[in-house]
């Protein structure tokens, strides 16, 4: 019975890996090959996906993997993701806004159903960005949180800090770090007069005051 758990338990992942390895292989094949690498970040990873083994995280690694790196449900927050998906769906299918371009770069993908469409949108929604309630929190509307206001908002709305604990929002700050950095967006990593610079111990002194307790 336990081998049988294990298996249930790293089968996902094993198959996550055969796709994701299919999909980098039709892109370094495809002259398209370096624009859909490009279009998500590479740092967020399988063992991330909150439910695994949900029907909604199987479908988003068998679909979203398909065309680009995999996308983590707090990309967005919930109102944004339907309209993404239904945007998403059409490219898959080459009938996308760049013609037969598209249809083109879409060779071999395939796309989801209606009804898997509603399990990923459910899925996607039910673990998307919290919003920052400003109530809540004014805090972030001060100077203590500039660098916290300048991060976030380059990519998605403010976070609600207790979405995770200090030690955990740690770790996602250093993969949020590591995105900026990849997509050319300000990192504070070299200061350029005039430029807002991203202090990240203030990212995390902010974080920590607000967040989850153990």
């Amino acid at each position: 019975m336990r081998f049988v758990a294990v298996l249930l338990l790293i089968l996902p992942q094993l198959l996550l890996a055969d796709e994701i390895a299919e999909a980098k292989k039709r892109w370094s094949d495809s002259p398209h090959g370096p624009l859909l690498e490009r279009i998500l970040p590479p740092t967020f990873e399988a063992r991330q996906l909150p439910e695994p083994g949900s029907p909604g995280a199987r479908l988003t690694r068998q679909y979203c993997v398909q065309c680009h790196n995999l996308p983590n449900p707090a990309m967005h927050h919930a109102a944004k993701w339907r309209g993404i998906v239904e945007r998403m769906v059409p490219r898959m299918e080459g009938r996308g806004n760049m013609g037969r371009l598209m249809a083109d770069m879409m060779a071999g993908v395939q796309s989801p159903s209606l009804a898997e469409v509603k399990t990923i949108v459910a899925y996607l929604r039910r673990h998307a960005q919290k919003p920052l309630d400003p109530k809540k929190y004014p805090e972030a509307f001060t100077p203590a949180g500039e660098s916290f206001r300048l991060a976030c908002n380059q990519c998605h709305v403010l976070p609600d800090p207790q979405r995770y604990t200090a030690k955990e929002w740690r770790a996602v700050v250093a993969r949020m770090q590591e995105n900026m950095e990849w997509m050319n967006r300000v990192v504070g990593t070299k200061p350029v007069p005039g430029e807002p610079q991203l202090r990240i111990e203030d990212i995390n002194a902010f974080l920590a005051r607000y967040a989850k307790k153990n």
